[in-house]
């Protein structure tokens, strides 16, 4: 394990790093099963993609789309030019923006939402772009 992961041993330490940190197959297990508890619990999700490419940043959304079975999201903007981009898909509305927006590291945060607002949203991540294949 490298220096740099081996500091990471709850989702909590992934708000320090800019861009995803690899992780190894224990943490990615530990960290997918408390990812999946906390949007279990959730009403909704938003999900905000930092890639490389458009194609990579999409094919991370419907990994998690596939994964907690949610409807198809529709890409509402798509980016007018090749480049680094930000996605954010909103799976209440089933909406995707994205846009080409440079010197963003690169990951997924997902933010916990819910119906009843006195309970604040949660973001964690960020993941790496493959974490839930």
């Amino acid at each position: 394990m490298s220096e740099k992961n081996s500091n990471i041993c709850k989702l909590e330490d992934l708000n320090k790093f800019r861009s995803a940190p690899k992780l190894n197959k224990k943490q990615s297990k530990t960290f997918l099963n408390q990812v999946i508890h906390l949007i279990n619990k959730s009403d909704w999700i938003t999900i905000g993609v930092m890639s490389p490419s458009y194609k990579k940043g999409i094919n991370a959304v419907r990994r998690i789309e596939e994964r907690f079975e949610y409807e198809e999201m529709q890409c509402i903007s798509l980016p007018s030019s090749d480049g680094p981009i930000f996605l954010k898909a909103n799976q209440k509305t089933g909406e995707i923006y994205a846009r080409v927006e440079f010197g963003l590291g690169e990951g997924i945060l997902i933010c916990c939402q819910n119906h009843d607002n006195s309970l604040t949203s949660k973001t964690i991540g960020p993941f790496p772009l493959d974490f839930f294949d």
